[in-house]
């Protein structure tokens, strides 16, 4: 783009602040509405842009980045680098806990080098969540959330009392203590303003800008549906964006999604968001800006929208951003925005232009959905975006027996439960949860839930024995809601009892199931039912082949019938009190049903008494004690929070190089962040319990991968350690292990990667397509890299997992168009050489590099990859062997 004087004028004006009044108080403002161009941009253009123009170092800088932002954005396509500043970061405490533990690391670092250590402290706002540490253990009775919240403080004292430290010792730090809901949902309820004012500004006056966030979730995109610009980032990208560096991003091509229409009787918003999943999969989205358009978004609740936001990584786009207008306004009052907040909201937004729907803007492309075609729908059995009706289950669930091997579909299992016996069949539900992310926030999808088990009970259909029950509010909001509408009883009686206010389920924290269940889980076909938005193999439960994602009411009436070998379309749930069938559209709520209750008993006063003493926490988290220091005192012994190792051998480097080096993996398709680095239970079998073993930690303490991650001793055992991960090398054995061509044994992949670095071995993973798909987990950037891997070889890769690789100094090289290990004959026994790779100016010096691999007869396979190396700052942080390494060197200057 041809900066004109009109152009480059309009920006040096921009960056003077006007004077913005709201309620009474006076702001500066940054107003890029007269940039030329910007009328014609997305919404989520607008942000970048204004962010641009205020955080540029000088008016020349902030002339060329606003062009870039200007020049994509008018081409609807991707662009050149820009440097993007949120405002704040949110964390949830399985992500969180490793930034803290690096940013210790990075004071110890700061002292070693003569540094001041109190330098290393976010300098945005930071708000970390304990959510993600709860497990449902106990279910299906009156104290279970009480039972589980003491059996998660007593697992987690240690990391709690970490997290206390970071608290009381770092700046701009606050923790939400457990128990009290999950990050995503509070960011809709609590967190989000929508406008904010910038932390770093150093003006007198404050500096009004737009609320832009990253999360370590890569769900951190539900507060799209508020219209708030955020995503997800690994915690590594996170770690950095909080000490103050914004984050390198080409800027994305925005593609539109335009609804029209309305929803029809009975649909929710979980059926909407699976069957958005399904089309922008299908459109491929990965990497690009979502923004919806269209006279059907007036149409949906500011909460039905963030449950569609909610699902955007599901299909590998950056964001779902919808609108803010009256719906959003509506949301913001009732949840207590003050009367001066909105009042800024409004005059904000309409001064950059952006208020409400706007018309004539540019995207990439239009994706158009109809939503009266919309219908109820399920997802599975293992990806969120395979959508099916209820009437198609049956026969997905037959595919998928067949898929997993399964000889006798017919076959019957006698199960012992207590006293009783009860005979079941392929398909029998072990697990049923209603989560706390996809749905919860959305309090027309909870209530219709009570309300549908209210009329079972009423009809007289009984709970299943064999159906572990999970209820796992989101937020405080959502119980005392529910037990207003007087529909708690009637769950109860159904088998589900609020067990906590967590992830739970959807992150694989289900707890057990009956031990008659497991013994027979390796011959029976156990299956799940969840209203999140995770249901990738071996996530919900290791005992469970597959798992379905639907609305909570669905989740339900799936319980009562037992399995997910039905068609409820046509099938009875099951026979009533009077002998009658009962049939789903008996007991389905109807939207007037549901409103009707919504009308009666959502209210402000709801959402304050639900907030009351949020940041507080139980008596057992005030008895935990935490000082504060420049430096944590690590305890050697600790099994949960040791000594980050990434500043330790951390080289400057011009030029990156892998030779010689052995595939640790090959990988097929689909390799998700739950394959490379699992979150949920320890194998009794893996190298992690070994090692824990050994550390003197009994088998019913091992806790989660989740909950150990600011251990990087028990996470490198933890890598590629998923009891379903499928690798080639591993002659047909299921789980973390591989062929370690040293001594030619099959071994687990840690125990080989020891054997390999013994050796002085360097090593690659050999993968196909959407390779690092699913959650935004920096462990899986992590792990790989100290287990010595140095390049990974894929088709393609997910956005946030190709930035991890790179920020943890390893090498992603993507095939050309057409080409995979198959084509190529790679069958991951060759040896491998990279050409080198100059990165010395930032940006690599080309754009390709070639791979040898050389087998064993020393016949060699040649090609090229492209080097997915790409905006020069992230060249800077491969030069530097990592982004944390770079961070430090920049503080220490």
């Amino acid at each position: 783009m041809t900066v004109s004087k009109e152009f480059e004028a309009a920006v040096r004006a921009a960056r003077h602040p006007k004077t913005l009044e709201a309620a009474g108080a006076g702001y500066a403002l940054y107003d890029v509405s007269g940039v030329p161009g910007a009328e014609r941009l997305p919404r989520a253009l607008v942000v970048l842009l204004e962010n641009c123009v205020r955080r540029a170092a000088t008016d020349e800088e902030a002339v060329e980045l606003a062009s870039r932002v200007v020049e994509a954005g008018l081409a609807g396509e991707q662009g050149r680098e820009i440097q993007f500043m949120p405002s704040r970061v949110l964390f949830q405490d399985f992500t969180g806990v490793p930034v803290f533990v690096d940013f210790a690391a990075m004071r110890d670092a700061m002292l070693e080098r003569g540094g001041d250590p109190s330098k290393v402290s976010p300098r945005i706002p930071c708000t970390l969540v304990v959510d993600h540490s709860v497990i449902a253990d106990v279910t299906g009775t009156e104290d279970a959330a009480l039972q589980n919240q003491r059996k998660e403080a007593q697992r987690n004292r240690e990391r709690f009392a970490f997290l206390k430290w970071a608290a009381n010792s770092f700046d701009n730090v606050r923790i939400v203590p457990p128990g009290e809901g999950i990050c995503h949902q509070l960011n809709m309820e609590r967190f989000s303003q929508v406008v904010g004012t910038d932390a770093l500004a150093a003006d007198d006056c404050p500096v009004a800008c737009f609320d832009t966030l990253v999360g370590t979730d890569s769900h951190t995109t539900t507060a799209n549906g508020l219209g708030v610009l955020g995503w997800g980032v690994g915690g590594i990208e996170a770690e950095a964006a909080a000490l103050g560096q914004p984050i390198s991003m080409l800027v994305p091509p925005v593609v539109a999604l335009r609804l029209t229409g309305a929803l029809r009787d009975g649909v929710s918003g979980m059926d909407l968001a699976l069957t958005v999943a399904q089309l922008l999969r299908a459109e491929g989205v990965v990497g690009t800006l979502v923004e919806v358009t269209g006279d059907g978004v007036q149409t949906l609740t500011a909460t039905q929208r963030a449950c569609v936001a909610n699902m955007t990584p599901e299909y590998g786009a950056t964001t779902t951003l919808f609108p803010v207008d009256e719906r959003s306004v509506e949301y913001l009052r009732l949840t207590g925005r003050s009367s001066a907040q909105i009042e800024l909201i409004r005059s904000y937004l309409g001064m950059q232009g952006v208020f409400g729907e706007t018309h004539g803007r540019t995207y990439a492309r239009e994706v158009t959905l109809d939503l009266a075609r919309v219908e109820p729908s399920l997802a599975g059995p293992s990806r969120p975006h395979d959508r099916v009706t209820p009437a198609g289950l049956p026969e997905r669930f037959s595919k998928g027996l067949a898929a997993h091997g399964v000889k006798d579909p017919a076959a019957r299992f006698d199960v012992a439960l207590g006293e009783k016996s009860v005979s079941l069949g392929h398909g029998a539900i072990a697990i049923a949860a209603i989560t706390s992310c996809t749905t919860a926030t959305d309090p027309a999808m909870m209530v219709g839930a009570g309300i549908l088990a209210k009329k079972a009970v009423e009809r007289g259909l009984a709970p299943k024995p064999w159906v572990k029950k999970v209820l796992a509010p989101g937020s405080r909001v959502t119980s005392l809601m529910l037990e207003r509408a007087g529909l708690t009883g009637a769950l109860r009686k159904l088998g589900f009892y609020t067990c906590g206010f967590g992830c739970m389920s959807c992150i694989g924290n289900s707890g057990d199931i009956p031990e008659s269940l497991k013994e027979l889980s390796s011959s029976m076909e156990l299956t799940s039912v969840l209203s999140g938005n995770r249901n990738f193999e071996g996530r919900i439960s290791p005992y469970v082949s597959q798992n379905y994602l639907m609305q909570p009411a669905l989740v339900v009436a799936y319980s009562l019938v037992g399995t997910v070998d039905v068609d409820l379309a046509h099938e009875a749930v099951g026979v009533g009190a009077d002998g009658s069938e009962v049939m789903l559209r008996d007991i389905m709520p109807t939207n007037e049903e549901i409103a009707a209750v919504l009308d009666e008993v959502l209210t402000p006063e709801l959402f304050r008494e639900g907030a009351r003493g949020l940041f507080e926490g139980s008596s057992v988290w005030r008895d935990i004690n935490a000082g504060s220091s420049d430096t944590f005192g690590w305890d050697e012994d600790s099994t949960y929070v040791r000594r980050a190792p990434y500043f330790d051998d951390a080289k400057h480097r011009d030029v990156v190089e892998v030779s010689g080096a052995r595939a640790l993996a090959l990988l097929g398709d689909f390799v998700t962040t739950d394959h490379i680095s699992p979150a949920g239970a320890i194998a009794a079998d893996s190298p992690a319990a070994r090692y824990l073993l050994e550390h003197g930690v009994k088998p019913e303490d091992f806790n989660t991968y989740g909950s150990r991650r600011g251990n990087h001793e028990v996470m490198m055992r933890g890598t590629f350690a998923n009891v379903k991960l499928s690798n080639a090398l591993a002659e047909g054995r299921k789980g973390g292990w591989t062929r370690d061509f040293i001594d030619g044994e099959v071994k687990s992949i840690f125990d080989a990667s020891v054997d390999y670095a013994e050796h002085g071995v360097p090593l690659v993973v050999v993968a196909g397509k959407l390779y690092g798909s699913g959650s935004s987990r920096d462990w899986a950037g992590k792990g790989p890299a100290l287990l010595g891997v140095r390049a990974v070889i894929a088709q393609s890769f997910e956005r946030i997992h190709r930035s991890n690789l790179v920020q943890m100094g390893v090498l992603p090289l993507q095939l050309k168009e057409g080409e995979s290990a198959e084509t190529l004959g790679l069958d991951g026994t060759e040896t491998y050489d990279v050409s080198p790779v100059d990165v010395s100016e930032g940006l690599p010096a080309e754009r390709t590099a070639t791979v040898t691999a050389t087998r064993r007869d020393g016949t060699k396979i040649v090609f090229e990859c492209v080097v997915r190396v790409d905006t020069p700052m992230e060249g800077d942080y491969l030069s530097s062997g990592g982004i944390l390494p770079y961070v430090l060197d920049e503080l220490a200057e």
